[in-house]
């Protein structure tokens, strides 16, 4: 009988109780591991295989290495070492020997399992007590007559209800269903790639002959998978402008000259070709998604200052949204000064600002008689209507939420964007964060020659730390000490640092290597621990300087006032917890100590130690540690061996799982599962620079050859929005 291709395609998002042996239970089972539909199924892939080409006996399996065993289960027991803790030992044997195996937290074992059965384990082999182990391995059992076929065995992430060779069984039915399907990926792009086919891609990665198979059937499906993700962002990005008229900027106008001949210093080469990047985009007349990413102290705002100048070149107005209002002010002063003598006016509107005052400078706006508004949260308010939006520049973009994000671009028709971080984020990730937008990066500070060291010291050590502060104020500078929330443990910390957030405003946020440092003092006896710090380092440490704190727990007015004194050198030494403001510049400040340094991820940890060394005089940070654990030590050790924050983020990557690269939360993630953003990198650059050609000849992807993709990309990212 033929195969009816069209019902096959249509089968995949059928519900998964049609697949033969799915009962009303397992479907249950089935909804547990996030399977609803037969698409979903057959993108249940296997987490690790089980290669069985070599299979060694008990006695030839070599201690310290990965191994498959063979044999029969002569005794199985279940143990509580603890009254919290159960375990699972089996004990089996091949007529060579004896191998024991520990199955942690895996009770349910001794239902599946029972002396006498003929099992395949495979995992590390150590030696303990007298007799070889594996501690948690792959366990499957060969029931009477079954055997295992093939070389290979994937090992499907299972549920208690539902076990590893019971999920492939079910997913060997799926692929029957599904078997005929249409192909949605054009043939050139097969072609061009040498990519499997799908269903010959799905088939050899549940069920391989060999891993070099595994190897092709995850190349084409992870081409797909970041295909699909970078199409659906450039749709939502071009949506941004569909039916709008976006502003073809002047970009060569006595404002941007003014400006650039107010600069004291000369650009870098990074920043000339960032700010020409960022030219270029506004001059087109397509509405500008730009990103500029820069390391701490790279001199991104003096960057983004041409753009706000070319807004006022062309009659224009520009919007500068930054998340606190001490960064505002900061910009509003700095920024703002260069650009007023440029002949651009400027005001700054934050949540302090006076009634009358603020009125006043929202009627200039909505005049038209204000160029540049420069402002925090305040920006957003229904009464902040520009007359002519053309440019919205956001500072710490990562800090707002989608909505947020969105709110501000609304004011114009269509205003060209341009996103700033401090966050390092390689480029293949940044790609498959933000497919959308054209990238520009700075990598180096202007001051490379001013060194910046950062040493890890054991808690007993801390006195030398303490003697370089000391030193450093007697020249005159100034230190920061860090405290961390003492109410968090590590891997809370290290989860933060990720990205993970939970208040409903990130809901759309995305995964950082390194996040802006959050004022989230939630506990009581973090600050109390604060205050004996602060309390502790003025009378005993440094008894003739002037010592005072900074925490969340304060309000706006007393925060800014305290970075105020700091900035202007009438406070020495400030002690904070996480609070320390992103992009505040003391100059001045040179020495940072860390206390309990393994409590922060690594990306608080270089965030925080960017507010050191951006002047001109040397930088030392101190990272003090009560861990003896070595996967501290070790990360901390990263800190000391590059002071390159694009590096430390790699780093960061290279630690994680590879479903925690994007994080949950991240849009688009659900339809990522094998992108790998460290090993897949060439296939990203690929994926990216397709889709904008597809793009660029069939935006609506209508072509005869694209409406299947299209419909992929419909069902891949149904209901879900990204927003800059």
């Amino acid at each position: 009988m033929p195969i009816d291709r069209e019902k096959a395609t249509l089968a995949l998002d059928g519900p998964v109780n049609r697949v033969r042996l799915v009962s009303p239970a397992r479907a249950k089972a089935l909804e547990k591991l996030g399977i609803r539909t037969l698409r979903e199924l057959l993108t249940h892939f296997p987490r690790s295989y089980v290669d069985l080409s070599s299979v060694e006996t008990c006695a030839s399996a070599r201690i310290g290495e990965t191994c498959t065993v063979r044999g029969t289960v002569h005794e199985i027991k279940l143990k509580k070492p603890r009254y919290n803790l159960k375990l699972v030992e089996i004990a089996v044997t091949d007529g060579t020997g004896i191998l024991v195996v520990t199955a942690f937290r895996q009770p349910w074992l001794m239902d599946q399992i029972k002396a006498g059965d003929a099992v395949a384990v495979a995992g590390k082999v150590i030696f303990d007590y007298g007799y070889k182990r594996m501690t948690n391995p792959f366990i499957e059992v060969i029931g009477e007559g079954e055997g295992i076929t093939g070389a290979v065995v994937p090992v499907h992430p299972a549920t208690e209800k539902l076990s590893a060779a019971w999920v492939r069984r079910i997913v060997a039915n799926g692929l029957e269903e599904a078997e005929g399907a249409f192909d949605p990926l054009p043939l050139g792009l097969r072609l061009r790639y040498r990519l499997m086919s799908r269903a010959a891609a799905l088939r050899a990665i549940h069920f391989p002959q060999s891993m070099a198979e595994v190897a092709e059937a995850r190349r084409r499906l992870v081409y797909e998978e970041v295909l699909y993700l970078e199409l659906f962002l450039m749709q939502e990005g071009a949506e941004r402008s569909r039916d709008a008229h976006p502003t073809a900027h002047t970009v060569d106008g006595p404002c941007v000259a003014a400006f650039a001949a107010q600069l004291p210093f000369a650009l870098t080469g990074e920043q000339e070709r960032a700010r020409d990047e960022i030219l270029e985009g506004m001059a087109a007349p397509s509405a500008m998604n730009h990103m500029l990413l820069g390391d701490v102290g790279t001199g991104k705002t003096v960057v983004a200052g041409f753009a706000l100048a070319a807004a006022a070149d062309t009659g224009g107005q520009a919007m500068l949204l930054a998340p606190t209002e001490v960064l505002a002010r900061q910009h509003a002063e700095g920024l703002g000064g260069l650009l007023a003598q440029a002949g651009v006016t400027c005001a700054l509107l934050t949540g302090s600002t006076p009634v009358a005052e603020r009125a006043s400078i929202t009627e200039r706006f909505a005049a038209g008689d204000v160029d540049v508004l420069i402002g925090t949260h305040a920006l957003l308010s229904d009464d902040v209507a520009p007359a002519r939006l053309t440019l919205a520049v956001i500072d710490e973009q990562q800090r707002f939420g989608v909505d947020q994000r969105t709110r501000l671009l609304a004011k114009g028709e269509a205003p060209d964007a341009l996103y700033l971080t401090a966050t390092p984020i390689p480029r293949t990730l940044a790609l498959a964060l933000y497919g959308n937008l054209t990238l520009s990066y700075i990598k180096h500070r202007p001051h490379d020659a001013v060194s910046r060291t950062t040493r890890v010291l054991r808690r007993e050590q801390a006195g030398e730390a303490f003697d370089a502060a000391s030193a450093a104020l007697s020249r005159g500078e100034q230190v920061y000490v860090v405290c961390p929330l003492v109410g968090k443990g590590a891997e809370e910390r290290d989860e933060k640092a990720a990205g993970k957030q939970s208040d409903a405003d990130a809901a759309g946020e995305e995964y950082h290597p390194a996040v802006a440092i959050e004022d989230a003092d939630d506990f009581d006896d973090d600050v109390t621990a604060a205050t004996r710090e602060a309390e502790m380092l003025q009378r005993n440490t440094f008894p003739d300087y002037v010592v005072e704190l900074l925490h969340g727990g304060m309000g706006t007015e007393a925060k800014r006032e305290v970075m105020e004194r700091f900035r202007a050198g009438e406070v020495q030494v400030l002690v904070a917890t996480t609070v320390i403001e992103v992009g505040v510049d003391v100059p001045n400040a040179t020495v940072m100590i860390v206390e309990d340094a393994d409590r922060f991820g690594l990306a608080q940890l270089h965030q925080l130690r960017g507010r050191v060394g951006r002047g001109t005089k040397a930088a030392e940070v101190y990272l003090l540690s009560a861990s003896t654990r070595e996967e501290s030590l070790a990360r901390l050790a990263a800190m000391e061996t590059t002071d390159d924050g694009f590096e430390l983020a790699a780093f960061d990557l290279s630690l994680r799982r590879e479903g925690d690269i994007l994080g949950n939360r991240q849009h688009g993630a659900s339809g990522l599962k094998l992108v790998n953003i460290m090993r897949d990198g060439a296939v990203i650059e690929a994926a990216h620079a397709d889709a904008a050609a597809l793009l660029d000849v069939d935006p609506d992807l209508e072509e005869p050859d694209h409406r299947a993709m299209a419909r992929e990309v419909r069902l891949a990212f149904a209901g879900e929005a990204v927003g800059g």
